[in-house]
């Protein structure tokens, strides 16, 4: 994502727009019809540079109008649209006001509803092939004349095209594999996947063509436009952030601190299961160097006099949130914070999707979010979500916009109970050491290859084993760690990372080295399923 001039500490951002008053000239709705890929459209939509927003097939017309959209892009479906219950949306997307792409079931969808007919498939289409495009017939395929390599997936296709339509592209297989009528255009395949390799030039150009957008939606267009937001919807009133120094929450507390400054107090709770150094950087940048509002809450005695003798991974978890709730809500009591009106959230638009059944309207029903612990849905407070309509990706971007550190900006996921659940069984000051030694090392040594961002994750765990070793001419009885290091596009599905052996071996060598009661390193060779990428 391209940025305009980059923006210092002190600079203006915030969120890209609310649901309720989208008023952007480049705004594209993508209609969700429950294709597993149908995600993937708004994203690459987003890598266009145009805003998009995911919403349900049955939204209502007047919902859809009132976001003022430039283009609408129909969804796949597992779905036929003969079955008796196939998901409709309302017709007058179909009335040509606003341009139209089809994609899959959304092809079938806009053939069926406007006179062509969608027949079953007599040879099913499932992944490559190759399209043929008919040269200068269409807007949607400029550039991209000859044969192209698409991906499939669909067992019905169109038959017949509707009045005013015409062929643009084939497959084999596929004589009407799109079609188009100056407006409204269909594609039998998905562009949004990585498979269809010039998938994004498509959509680029029902992007440009059809719907006239310019590609103006960038990480510092986003950080102006939000920061406007929230110092409509805060006004004068005081925002309460809890802040952990992970990516989502850093970049929120530095909206706030853009928007409406000493009015924000960020309450950061230490509770001693972090990684090594994590507390002081938390201190140092934010405290320091972003002069916040800053109350630091040192509770690691309190977590792990909590945790003494639990080795159930699931106590771990529901101790750590019960006590980050008590001590969340003891200092908002307390005279450091003061009274506040809003409470901040590093609420993201996969939230804000998931929280929204296919088979309600178009209002958007925001789950119970656990971003700060799981607190009490009776509290006092006005939530404030800057980043409510932004992917992982978009939120770096904009992090990296107002000058956070890349190596805040880009550090991996960590998990809501930290190190508590990378110590395997009992929880205690000499284990969380231990295995923060241990990590720190894996850290630097795989920065140190140039394969940290390439991984989704990669970490140590200390497991409850004990091994038999022989360090000098002792033999030893110490811990094992296990080293583990995946890739993933999104922590649904995992592969186990194929690191090269100098690199594991200079990790083992240094962890059995430097790390004191450590004797033995594995390697955890598992991928997501069967195993999870935690271990707890």
């Amino acid at each position: 994502m391209e940025g305009t001039e980059t923006l210092s500490p002190r600079a203006s951002a915030a969120s890209p727009r609310a649901s309720a008053d989208t008023t952007s000239a480049e705004t594209i709705i993508v209609l969700d019809f429950g294709g597993q890929t149908s995600r993937l459209i708004a994203r690459r939509v987003r890598e266009c540079h145009v805003y998009s927003e995911f919403l349900p097939h049955d939204t209502p017309w007047e919902e859809i109008v009132r976001r003022k959209p430039r283009g609408i892009i129909l969804s796949g479906s597992p779905s036929s649209v003969y079955d008796e219950n196939a998901p409709r949306c309302d017709e007058r997307v179909f009335s040509g006001e606003i341009p139209v792409l089809g994609i899959c079931y959304g092809l079938q969808l806009l053939t069926h509803e406007l006179g062509g007919k969608v027949e079953p498939f007599q040879k099913r289409e499932f992944g490559a092939a190759e399209l043929r495009v008919v040269e200068g017939d269409s807007p949607l395929f400029r550039k991209l004349s000859g044969e192209l390599q698409v991906w499939m997936s669909h067992g019905d296709a169109v038959a017949s095209l509707p009045p005013g339509f015409h062929a643009v592209a084939s497959t084999s297989n596929s004589p009407l594999a799109a079609i188009d009528n100056g407006r409204i255009a269909g594609i039998q395949f998905h562009p949004e996947v990585l498979h269809t390799p010039q998938g994004t030039d498509i959509l680029r150009n029902f992007l440009f063509e059809y719907c006239g957008c310019h590609g103006t939606w960038t990480a510092g267009s986003i950080a102006h436009e939000a920061i406007e937001r929230i110092r409509e919807q805060v006004g004068s009133q005081r925002v309460l952030c809890a802040l952990s120094g992970g990516v989502d929450s850093s970049v929120v507390a530095l909206l706030l601190n853009e928007a409406i400054g000493d009015r924000l107090v960020c309450v950061f709770v230490d509770n001693g299961l972090l990684r090594k150094d994590e507390a002081q950087q938390v201190i140092e940048t934010f405290g320091r160097h972003y002069h916040l509002n800053l109350v630091h809450v040192d509770a690691s005695d309190r977590f792990l006099n909590r945790l003494a003798g639990v080795e159930d991974p699931e106590e771990k978890r529901k101790i750590i949130g019960d006590e980050f709730i008590r001590v969340f809500m003891a200092e908002v009591d307390s005279p450091r914070v003061g009274t506040v009106d809003f409470l901040a959230q590093g609420t993201l638009y996969p939230d804000v999707i998931e929280s929204t059944s296919h088979d309600t309207t178009a209002a958007h029903k925001i789950k119970t979010h656990h971003n700060v612990g799981g607190l009490p849905k009776d509290m006092p407070f006005k939530l404030v979500e800057p980043l409510r309509y932004l992917f992982k990706d978009e939120v770096r971007e904009v992090g990296l916009q107002l000058g956070l550190p890349e190596d805040m900006v880009w550090r991996q996921p960590f998990p809501g109970p930290g190190l508590a659940v990378r110590v395997i069984g009992e929880v205690t000051r000499q284990r969380l050491d231990t295995l923060r030694e241990a990590d720190a090392i894996v850290e630097q040594e795989i920065r140190a290859a140039g394969l940290y961002r390439d991984l989704w994750q990669s970490f140590a765990v200390l497991t409850p084993l004990r091994s038999v070793g022989v360090m000098g001419d002792a033999r030893t009885y110490s811990n094992v760690v296990a080293v583990r290091a995946v890739t993933s596009q999104d922590a649904m599905t995992a592969d186990w990372a194929r690191l090269p052996h100098e690199l594991l071996a200079r990790i083992s060598n240094r962890i059995v080295n430097e790390v004191g009661g450590v004797n033995r390193v594995v390697y955890d060779i598992t991928s997501k399923p069967p195993g999870t990428i935690e271990w707890e």
